[in-house]
């Protein structure tokens, strides 16, 4: 069987700017754009720095990469595919991003299943997540769901922020919590996109 074809992105920021990100062009896996993860990162502009991520549904793993080019403290990205895992592991392996094993995880999971099941210290070593990317594929519309897992089961710490993608807009009415808010909306194309603030 040969392997599977890959495509490539650039980090375009941090200490990795420029470099190359590969990986494996197959449906399901969706990268989030250019422009789009610059208007992300320019809205968390000197947020990153020392903060704990979660990437669910990694795929290209761009988002965590992102973070991690940007001197995040870690990033524990979670993807159902085995293919994926493989070859994201090779990703930040070459990368450099794994040398401090607490700085980045990668595991196997269902997204839900990880939100329901895991054990807190052993997924995120020094504490909740600062800042979670949630991008499911958009014809699940888990999102909701997902928020509301993120609160119940408490992997969120105070004033922690949700980027979210979504194939419609997020209303505000599918937040789990009314202390919850949309900081920034938009859209690009098909994709809705924006940032949520947790209170502190």
């Amino acid at each position: 069987m040969s392997a599977p074809a890959l495509s490539q992105l650039r980090i375009i920021g941090g200490r990795w700017r420029g470099r190359p990100v590969h990986f494996i062009a197959f449906e399901g896996v969706r990268p989030t754009p250019d422009r789009v993860r610059e208007t992300l990162f320019n809205w968390l502009q000197g947020q990153i720095t020392g903060r704990r991520c979660l990437d669910l549904f990694a795929g290209s793993g761009a988002l965590g990469i992102e973070a991690l080019s940007r001197q995040a403290a870690s990033v524990t990205f979670i993807d159902s595919s085995p293919s994926v895992v493989q070859q994201l592991r090779q990703q930040l392996q070459h990368l450099g991003g794994d040398a401090d094993p607490s700085a980045v995880v990668v595991k196997q999971q269902l997204a839900g299943s990880f939100l329901t099941r895991e054990v807190l210290s052993s997924a995120a070593p020094c504490g909740g997540f600062d800042l979670v990317f949630l991008d499911p594929p958009f014809h699940t519309n888990l999102l909701p769901e997902l928020l509301r897992l993120l609160q119940q089961n408490a992997w969120l710490n105070p004033a922690a922020s949700i980027y979210y993608e979504a194939g419609s807009p997020l209303n505000p009415q599918d937040l789990p919590d009314a202390a919850w808010q949309i900081r920034r909306s938009q859209r690009a194309g098909q994709v809705y996109y924006g940032l949520i603030d947790t209170p502190n």
